[in-house]
């Protein structure tokens, strides 16, 4: 298995012995920032070494309750021993499934994008449907979410959203839902009902702490503070609080216009311009920054990863792996996870 994967216990208690001896030193508070990585750190480590300890333990039990039903030949275990394996069955699956998750920021928080493509006001709308989507999906993994920014459209949906996502891996799973996403549908905004075809673009990025170096000299930025547009009561809605930064080299902007505060809105739009720094960079070392950020794919027709079909028939199909299921409003209220973890295990297949 992965050198560093769950299984690798012995590895993962000595560092857990070290950052814990670590954080006993007087000293140790005295860099907040790295302390809190650290203590993050154990949290985790903890969490890998307790689901091994507990897949351990019922495996052990339910060997004995084998040996017991063979001994005594007592059929009556019959039923929860095939119970048991089904729930180990699955608690491997979940942890083969992490092992995927072994990028460098793939445990990290996420910074999820969603614009409206081709389309017009179907799209917009098309886009908050999908912003439901994820918020659902968050909620049922009990990661918290941030609405950094949010445009609404003009008549219905938003332009756009941003959202950090907060919980362990996060970015590792979220990062399968990057790319466009399709719907097809009777529009109801359409006075003859007919059937419209809409386009929106989800990105996804890390958070990124302060301690990766990511090229970002003050003279680069254009910082603009306008009125917010969005929620947030009558505070917000009156002060010049929500905060445009551009990145000139890159042309890259972000924007918050979720706190009251203007030097807090600052602060979040600085954190996600690092964050879309460090992939612009990262796309160009690897070779890829035509795919990732210079000429991606328009949002329309034909650079599509799913297809929602809500009419004449129902059914979400990704392109990528031909998973679909006809269950549409399932997939809506954020049971995303078989196409997440399709795709994950079809991407590792693809880098063998």
């Amino acid at each position: 298995m992965n050198s560093g994967g769950i299984f690798d216990l012995a590895n993962k208690e000595k560092e857990l012995q070290q950052l814990q001896e670590e954080s006993a030193n007087p000293d140790f508070w005295n860099n907040s920032q790295q302390a809190q990585q650290v203590t993050q750190r154990i949290a985790l480590l903890r969490g890998d070494i307790g689901r091994y300890q507990k897949l351990h333990s019922q495996l052990e039990e339910l060997e004995v309750m084998v040996e017991l039903c063979i001994e005594e030949a007592d059929d009556s275990l019959n039923q929860e021993i095939n119970t048991g394996l089904e729930e180990i069955s699955t608690q491997i699956d979940q942890i083969e499934l992490r092992m995927m998750l072994d990028g460098e920021h793939d445990r990290n928080n996420a910074i999820l994008n969603i614009h409206p493509g081709a389309g017009g006001i179907d799209s917009q709308d098309w886009a908050a449907m999908l912003m439901r989507m994820y918020l659902r999906w968050c909620e049922q993994r009990n990661y918290r979410t941030e609405t950094i920014e949010l445009t609404p459209g003009d008549e219905a949906g938003i332009k756009s959203v941003t959202i950090l996502v907060t919980g362990e891996y996060a970015f590792g799973y979220l990062q399968a839902e990057v790319g466009i996403h399709r719907l097809v549908r009777l529009s109801p905004f359409d006075f003859n009902h007919r059937r419209h075809t809409s386009f929106a673009a989800v990105t996804v990025t890390p958070e990124i702490d302060d301690t990766i170096n990511v090229d970002l000299n003050p003279v680069d930025l254009r910082i603009d503070t306008y009125r917010s547009s969005g929620a947030g009561g009558q505070h917000v809605n009156t002060t010049d609080s929500a905060v445009r930064i551009t990145h000139i080299p890159t042309r890259i902007v972000v924007q918050c216009q979720n706190e009251r505060s203007q030097h807090k809105n600052r602060e979040i739009a600085m954190k996600v311009l690092r964050s879309r720094l460090y992939e612009y960079y990262e796309a160009q070392r690897r070779e890829e920054l035509a795919k990732l950020q210079g000429e991606r794919p328009g949002i329309n027709f034909g650079n599509q990863i799913r297809s929602y079909v809500f009419h004449p028939y129902r059914l979400v199909k990704d392109l990528r792996t031909g998973v679909d299921t006809g269950n549409v409003d399932a997939v809506m209220d954020g049971n995303l996870d078989t196409f997440i973890e399709s795709y994950l295990k079809h991407k590792q297949k693809r880098n063998v």
